[in-house]
């Protein structure tokens, strides 16, 4: 088992939900935590309480990326990456009115890209380059551990998710290559695609709640949205198990996704 015991981690996304999450069960084990989001009161919160840093970041931007990188450096050795940022909207491909102004907007398409495709790899990139000089943990030369966040709408992508579900399915789709890269320098690649799971995405209140009541239509067991302190067990497994390489696992009650 990799020990996180006066590491440091980085989390992106790190300032509410699945992010939140993993940052709490990463500091629970003895990780400083480096919490990257660009909510400032919300990043700042979760890394005041649990004893680590705030950096406030653009996934995709380098430099600021470095900067999170370094702060952790600066904590301990980093051994854990989770790449929890991701944005998403909701339009279909083409319009009713078959105009080509009514197509989907491609620049609302890069931006999705941008952000969960391009910003994951961007923090994964950067964080393996760090990680790589560090002394080896044991025998077997481990350096450390990275988790990226897809989706079950990499595999069941729902009516006007199309920019979403081609951002996490490149997740998905990289996670081999990049496990095969770092496999030199002893550097795990694993992915969770969650499924619905809650968090303040979907707001508060009666309709929220009954929005929530509605999602959970398709999934099969238990009869209920997930939790993301259940999607933080496994992101913590998938970075402490040293033997978890090149997955990617569904965190998702066994939910498909029916076309809306």
């Amino acid at each position: 088992m990799l020990d996180l015991t006066g590491t440091s981690s980085i989390v992106t996304g790190g300032g509410s939900g699945l992010g939140a999450a993993t940052a709490r069960a990463l500091a629970a084990r003895g990780a400083r935590v480096v919490v990257v989001d660009l909510q400032d009161d919300k990043g700042e919160a979760v890394a005041g309480e649990i004893g680590g840093a705030f950096v406030r970041a653009d996934v995709a931007d380098t430099d600021q990326v470095v900067q999170a990188v370094e702060t952790a450096m600066e904590m301990g050795p980093l051994r854990s990456l989770v790449t929890a940022a991701g944005i998403g909207f909701a339009t279909r491909t083409i319009g009713r009115d078959g105009q080509y102004e009514s197509a989907h907007d491609l620049d609302r398409f890069k931006k999705v890209i941008e952000v969960n495709l391009v910003g994951t790899f961007n923090c994964v990139r950067l964080a393996a380059t760090a990680m790589s000089r560090t002394e080896p943990v044991d025998a077997d030369g481990s350096r450390g551990a990275i988790v990226t966040v897809a989706s079950v709408a990499a595999f069941d992508g729902q009516i006007g998710q199309v920019s979403y579900s081609a951002s996490k399915g490149g997740i998905v789709g990289m996670t081999l290559p990049i496990a095969r890269d770092l496999t030199p320098v002893g550097i795990r690649v694993n992915c969770i695609a969650p499924g619905l799971i809650d968090t303040p995405i979907y707001g508060s209140g009666p309709g929220s709640e009954a929005f929530k009541e509605k999602l959970k239509r398709d999934v099969l067991f238990p009869d209920r949205l997930g939790t993301a302190e259940e999607f933080a067990s496994m992101a913590v497994e998938l970075i402490t198990n040293t033997y978890m390489n090149a997955e990617t696992i569904r965190v998702d009650g066994g939910v498909r996704m029916q076309p809306k």
